[in-house]
């Protein structure tokens, strides 16, 4: 009786798959099981954004008013 300790290619592949599989599960269950952070509805880059482009309004402004504008409209 011959026992062959050699893993096949096959085996090896579906090992690698299984382990990575189970580190997502893990991954993923310890990130629904930690607790939840307060969403601010206000953003904190608005009011930066707002004194920068007020004191750069006789300078150069390196944000336009339409991007600045559809920015805030999608934050």
């Amino acid at each position: 009786m011959k026992t062959d300790s050699t893993i096949s290619g096959s085996e090896m592949l579906l090992t690698v798959i299984a382990i990575r599989l189970a580190v997502l599960v893990l991954v993923g269950w310890s990130l629904l099981l930690l607790p939840r952070q307060a969403h601010d509805s206000v953003p904190a880059c608005t009011a930066a954004l707002a004194t920068t482009a007020t004191s750069n309004a006789a300078g150069s402004q390196h944000v336009s008013d339409a991007a600045f504008d559809d920015m805030l409209l999608h934050d």
